[in-house]
């Protein structure tokens, strides 16, 4: 089973129990009264300080009739007039020069609450959002199994589109984005596959967790991933399931870029893997899921952006090529 890792925001509020946090593939309504979303939906939304002293809103939009619930992380000036955030000075539509970094968490939505990459980190204004699932799973169903991932994928397409104009100033051709385990699988089996035309000067960090493509890839999505920077991110023990999922991961992007007559220079520059760390699911700080998937993000432009590759306050250079190791190698599993 992928992580369903305790909300402890919602536990410390008495919204979730022990019970409900524990992992599992499927809940009855005889096993819990509501549900993770909608136990979810009790944590106030509005707006909140980030840890750089930017401006955090918390809002949901429907899209596609899908709840979509999202933090935005940015200067309070770089909001939209209309977005109810205090001093936002902008005009729904206006282009800013700040890209986006979206997180997609992982089942459970533990990253949503903790929101790792709020703030501003080189340029790109942290986006959290949460899954429009009950279990809050990203592409719904279970394991690997996805069910949902064609609807998802497109309802964040169409977010960023459609939604994220009215309420930030942003540059609509650098769009990247971060997955936390079961959000890497719907964002690697689904949305890179499916979208990837539409984010222009792009960055996809792949934690824990990874599918080849789910479905087809058009041509100009195929050329848009043969530029796009890809990092996959692993650990020594990774679960089980997912170990050969990453592997198969690694191989398909690698080969569809290599399909669009990426040589090997560049691919070594724009696909790299890594799952070095001694430690469990997510675990990169070999400590902990929350701390491992905070030190990813605070590492994001080190990894992402033309960076050294070394993990913030370690010694650990995770920017491997992907040639030459796909078939990575695991020490166990958690």
């Amino acid at each position: 089973m992928l992580t369903v890792r305790s909300l402890s925001l919602l536990l410390g509020l008495g919204l979730l129990s022990a019970v409900d946090a524990a992992p599992r593939k499927g809940r009855s309504s005889s096993q819990k009264a509501t549900t993770a979303f909608a136990q979810a939906q009790q944590i106030p939304q509005g707006v909140s300080k980030a840890t750089d002293g930017s401006t955090i809103l918390d809002t949901t939009a429907m899209v596609n009739d899908l709840p979509l619930r999202f933090r935005v992380s940015a200067p309070a000036d770089q909001f939209t007039a209309a977005s109810g955030v205090t001093g936002g000075a902008q005009t729904a539509g206006a282009e800013g020069a700040l890209g986006l970094n979206i997180l997609l968490h992982g089942d459970g939505g533990q990253s949503f609450f903790d929101f790792p990459n709020q703030a501003v980190q080189a340029g790109l204004a942290g986006v959290a959002i949460l899954a429009p699932d009950a279990n809050l799973f990203w592409g719904g169903g279970s394991g690997l199994d996805r069910t949902d991932g064609v609807p998802h994928a497109q309802a964040v397409a169409d977010l960023v589109a459609s939604v994220m104009p009215t309420v930030l100033a942003f540059n609509a051709s650098r769009v990247s984005f971060t997955g936390v385990s079961g959000g890497s699988l719907m964002l690697s089996g689904f949305l890179m596959p499916g979208h990837m035309a539409q984010f222009g000067e792009s960055q996809v960090l792949l934690n824990c967790g990874g599918l080849p493509p789910q479905v087809d890839v058009s041509a100009d999505n195929a050329a848009a991933l043969a530029a796009t920077r890809v990092h996959f991110q692993s650990t020594q023990q990774e679960q089980a399931q997912l170990q050969p999922a990453i592997r198969a991961a690694v191989a398909a992007y690698e080969q569809l870029a290599a399909g669009e007559g990426v040589g090997a220079d560049e691919l070594a520059a724009r696909q790299t893997v890594d799952n070095s760390p001694v430690g469990g699911h997510c675990e990169f700080d070999e400590k902990d899921f929350v701390s491992g998937v905070q030190l990813m993000a605070d590492s994001y432009s080190a990894v992402m952006q033309g960076g050294d590759g070394v993990l913030a306050g370690t010694d650990v250079d995770v920017l491997n090529p992907v040639l030459g190791n796909e078939d990575l190698a695991f020490s166990g599993a958690s």
